[in-house]
């Protein structure tokens, strides 16, 4: 019986083409070249120099960027550039998604209610910031951009008789900083000279352990040849004593968590207020209604010793560029 070869004819279809063909992969490529670099900065400690300082800054962005590209790339069927996308992204996601987890405990002993507000050349408006002091039973102020105009302004509302006790070095413009406190102030000299002012005392509240406080204010690092200033000012910062004294450092750093000094200045044995109870992405820069820069977390408080992390929040202040942070913390000693 004879057999027939039967040959199907060829298919008039031309190959499946990947939608965009070669010009969107090579865009795709590109784009997650750029956000490995960028997610390289934080992972590396290459965040020096002015314009690394603010990509280093902006981590928490590109954790988002990525995972936009990392659907994007899928839509598209770019799979090895959506799978190294996706390994860079919940790498980043990983370092940052664990600011937003709470993780402090409750703590037996003295309550204190510790303030930061950043002046803003001074235009913050007092009257509002003695209310939040009051409203809010505040213990300690720590203050940034404090000029000689804002002490006054702040008298007149009623500062000195709620927080009467201050260690304070105002200045003109960012220069000037200060601490005040319901209970006595020691001054300390726990920060080498500066170029803007950052002072130091020993809180005594009577009845329980005296702690030492810094009002931080290290300088911006966004300026003409001042990145190398503010990295070298915030590895000035003191380290947690080596006595066990409780310590904190308030105020504006100039850096977020992802910066690689602060992460140092962290690993000696700071507890970040904010990372502990789970509101680490709360921005406190630049304040509300502005979208540009985008908003990062750059005010901090630090705990060291027997300083219990226990609430943390931020305030809008009118006329301040930055919002006012209020941590709430327990002295366990």
């Amino acid at each position: 019986m004879d057999q027939t070869l039967v040959v199907e004819p060829e298919s008039d279809d031309p190959p499946r083409r990947k939608p965009g063909g070669r010009v969107v992969t090579v865009l795709l490529a590109l784009a997650a070249i750029g956000l490995l670099a960028w997610a390289t900065l934080p992972l590396s400690g290459w965040d020096s120099g002015r314009y690394l300082v603010a990509l280093a800054a902006l981590t928490q962005y590109a954790a988002l960027s990525g995972i936009v590209l990392a659907l994007l790339a899928v839509i598209l069927r770019r799979w090895l550039t959506a799978l190294v996308v996706g390994l860079a992204t919940a790498i980043l996601v990983l370092s940052v998604a664990p600011r937003a987890i709470p993780d402090a405990t409750p703590a037996q002993g003295v309550e204190l209610r510790v303030m930061s507000l950043n002046g803003y050349f001074g235009g913050a408006d007092a009257a509002q910031v003695v209310d939040i002091v009051r409203q809010n039973q505040v213990d300690v102020l720590s203050l940034q951009e404090l000029t000689p105009e804002l002490v006054a302004a702040l008298d007149a509302a009623g500062l000195a008789e709620t927080l009467p006790h201050r260690v304070f070095q105002p200045g003109p413009k960012a220069g000037g900083s200060g601490i005040a406190s319901r209970y006595p102030l020691q001054e300390l000299s726990l920060v080498p000279d500066s170029t803007l002012a950052q002072p130091s005392a020993r809180v005594q509240r009577p009845g329980s352990p005296a702690f030492e406080i810094v009002a931080v204010h290290p300088l911006y690092p966004m300026g003409k040849d001042t990145a190398a200033v503010w990295a070298q000012e915030i590895r000035a910062l003191p380290a947690p004593a080596t006595d066990g004294t409780p310590r904190m450092l308030v105020g504006d750093f100039n850096a977020t968590l992802d910066h690689t000094r602060l992460k140092y200045l962290i690993g000696l044995g700071y507890t970040d207020v904010a990372e502990a109870t789970g509101d680490g992405l709360h921005p406190t820069w630049p304040g509300p209604g502005t979208w540009f820069p985008p908003p990062v977390t750059i005010d901090h408080a630090l705990t060291s010793g027997g300083i219990a992390p226990q609430s943390f929040r931020t305030i809008d202040v009118a006329g301040a560029d930055h919002r006012a942070i209020l941590a709430t913390v327990v002295l366990t000693g």
